[in-house]
């Protein structure tokens, strides 16, 4: 970008090339993304094409310059194709002949800033790929399109022994058996969550990147009178982070901040770039980010708190999934399990150690989870310990240091509650005589 006319062309033409690469970060405390033990994470999105779905705004024709731009980025091989096939309505809405090989370097320029500035230099964000096409039945308000193949639905349509509602009825249940091309990237990185907890050790936050083409329907009704949908593409740039929700505005905040400054460093005046809070139909918040172009300002990248809808529909059986082996208490190999929470870890251990020893003493089994060098969530330790069909968890903690007091965890209620360390023993003695007299 530099002076006079050549900036607003230059500006003009990033726009247009950014319709063929868009921007997404998906991230969350977004919660989206599912632990261990089923527990909710959120994931923020943020992208520089308006929400999948939904079509490019089409930028007026009278924009100044505008169709000079069309022609100079034509002619000096930023896109291919011919005069007629050039507008700026067909380059925002991605219906267009493609780049030439000054425009296929540009883009491949700014996917490669983008991969640097979100994926190279951190830590936390792991590169995934997906298929161009999704599985799964057609969902309400559905517009993606569908991949059917011609020979088939040539065989329906040709059955002349077919009622109307039969016909129908097998139209139906082939748009429901076939794939749909994606119209973003933010399935694929659902996809992957759960095996990409591994790389993380179950903890958050954590990010999912990928650059790949997506698909959208486009109206045009002067090709296609009919009212007929085409196909729109774009390449687009997503980043899923996947955190608390507790955490989830203060990482809405820093993406926020961290897409500005890049956009920012691009431009010639950086005080075109601005930002303003949106919100989806079903009530999610996002922020926006606008260019102020020669035509007007436009959106150029949305970030979303998605929270947990999308991840539930991924992983339905996720939120509940809390395995626990319901062993009767005389039958379990291990009664109680003890752990350390926040505090001094080694004067915790010590604390652990003794109440080992005098449970040992009493025969009551324990499992010493404070000797574990890897550090987990208490839903990740109660999920664990559920599934060893361990009775009761003992956690001590800094107020024990203080007090006395420890937490306790029954096993088949959930239920927690404090109680005095010098009567731990006595209790669980008590609940197993109890329980071998039912």
């Amino acid at each position: 970008m530099r002076s006079g006319a050549a900036v607003r062309a230059c500006r003009k033409v990033c726009r247009c090339l950014l319709s063929g690469f868009g921007g997404r970060v998906d991230g969350g405390p977004p919660e989206l993304s599912v632990e261990g033990s089923g527990s909710l994470g959120v994931p923020l999105r943020s992208h520089a094409e308006p929400p999948g779905g939904s079509e490019p705004p089409e930028a007026p024709e009278s924009g100044e310059g505008s169709q000079e731009l069309v022609e100079i980025c034509r002619r000096r091989h930023f896109f291919s194709g011919s005069k007629r096939q050039l507008s700026q309505h067909s380059l925002l809405n991605g219906c267009h002949s493609g780049f030439g090989p000054l425009g296929i370097e540009l883009r491949k320029n700014l996917a490669a800033e983008w991969w640097s500035s979100v994926v190279v230099v951190r830590e936390q964000v792991f590169p995934v790929d997906a298929l161009h096409h999704e599985p799964g039945p057609t969902l309400p308000r559905d517009s993606a399109f569908r991949l059917v193949s011609a020979e088939t639905l040539r065989e329906i349509l040709q059955d002349k022994e077919l009622s109307k509602e039969q016909l129908v009825a097998f139209l139906e249940n082939l748009l429901k058996t076939s794939g749909k091309l994606r119209e973003n990237l933010l399935h694929g990185a659902l996809e992957h969550y759960v095996s990409c907890l591994d790389l993380v050790n179950k903890r958050l936050p954590y990010g999912l990147a990928q650059i790949g083409v997506c698909f959208h329907p486009v109206s045009d009704t002067k090709q296609t009178p009919d009212g007929v949908k085409r196909i729109g593409e774009k390449t687009e740039a997503s980043l899923v982070w996947f955190t608390s929700a507790r955490t989830a505005g203060q990482w809405l905040d820093f993406w926020l901040r961290h897409r500005l400054l890049w956009w920012r460093k691009f431009a010639v005046s950086p005080s075109n770039f601005s930002s303003s809070d949106c919100q989806d139909e079903e009530g999610r918040k996002g922020n926006q980010l606008y260019y102020n172009f020669p035509w007007g300002k436009e959106p150029i990248e949305t970030l979303w708190n998605l929270g947990d809808h999308e991840l539930l529909h991924m992983y339905p059986g996720n939120e509940s999934q809390l395995h626990v082996l319901k062993l009767h208490p005389c039958l379990a190999p291990v009664k109680v399990a003890l752990d350390v929470g926040r505090g001094p870890t080694v004067e915790l251990r010590q604390v652990c150690q003794g109440l080992f020893n005098e449970l040992l003493e009493n025969g009551i089994s324990v499992w010493p989870g404070y000797m574990e060098t890897v550090q987990s969530s208490l839903e990740q330790l109660y999920s664990k310990y559920d599934e060893m069909s361990i009775l009761f968890t003992v956690l001590i903690t800094e107020t024990t240091l203080e007090n006395g007091l420890i937490h306790l965890r029954n096993r088949d209620t959930t239920m927690k509650e404090m109680m005095h360390i010098s009567k731990v023993k006595d209790f669980l003695i008590k609940y197993i005589s109890s329980a071998k007299n039912v």
